[in-house]
């Protein structure tokens, strides 16, 4: 539980900034999901930067633009049980990898998708997204580097 608490107030006195829910006009929405208490995961392809943003829809807790170039990519290679694809935003000593995967032999294709906090690599709180229907996910082919 303090883990837990101690996580949220990590991520809650991150950059506090306003903007909107849905992407600006002219960006490309990357990632999309509602996690809990109401509170939207959102990564968006505005092409000079790759923009993350979290919390309420109109007021956000977190907007971060980070240049394209500081910005990374895990795309499925096409072998194994779980598709799986994110996008890692940088800011500072943290940074936001945004996931999403599939088990892609199952029946139901059990989705996994939400956002890791880490703080100097070191994971301090994950986000999970509720609800499969509310995902919205580009991030399969984004043209960003490898992450290493």
């Amino acid at each position: 539980m303090i883990k837990h608490l101690l996580a949220f107030a990590v991520v809650a006195s991150c950059t506090v900034s306003s903007a909107l829910a849905a992407c600006e006009k002219g960006s490309k929405t990357v990632f999309s999901c509602l996690a809990a208490k109401g509170k939207i995961i959102q990564v968006c392809d505005s092409g000079k930067t790759i923009d993350y943003s979290f919390g309420k829809p109109n007021a956000p807790e977190i907007v971060v633009r980070a240049p394209r170039s500081e910005t990374s990519t895990f795309q499925w290679q096409g072998i194994g049980r779980y598709l799986s694809y994110s996008v890692d935003v940088p800011n500072g000593s943290t940074t936001y990898n945004v996931f999403w995967g599939a088990d892609r032999l199952t029946d139901e294709h059990k989705i996994d998708a939400g956002v890791n906090v880490e703080i100097n690599k070191k994971l301090v709180a994950t986000v999970k997204c509720v609800g499969k229907k509310h995902i919205v996910q580009n991030i399969e082919g984004i043209d960003l580097k490898p992450i290493e």
